[in-house]
């Protein structure tokens, strides 16, 4: 008999020997990423820089962002049509990835 560890999985409520369950973590991670693309079909990663394509009045800040401004260094959010960025004079940016191209 071998002498392999068990250990307790918290998601599907069962013992299983540890090898197992790091195959299953690693499945259900893989599974849990969004993929992101932009307006022509571009994958996007945390980190990438994009342009806009079409003109967007941000709301709450009373300003407009033109079409051609360059974002830099954006952050997946983990749903498929939303990234995270900064741009000067607005915090807490989300833009939909249907209005960006990556550059």
């Amino acid at each position: 008999m071998s002498e392999e560890e068990w250990v307790y999985d918290e998601v599907s409520g069962d013992w299983m020997p540890a090898s197992e369950l790091a195959e299953k973590q690693a499945e259900r991670a893989s599974a849990d990423q969004v993929e992101v693309r932009d307006a022509v079909g571009n994958l996007l990663a945390d980190g990438d820089q994009v342009t806009l394509i079409k003109d967007l009045d941000v709301k709450g800040a009373g300003q407009t962002l033109k079409r051609g401004t360059l974002i830099k260094s954006i952050r997946l959010t983990g749903d498929a049509q939303e990234i995270d960025c900064k741009f000067d004079g607005i915090k807490g940016l989300v833009l939909r990835a249907e209005f960006v191209r990556k550059r």
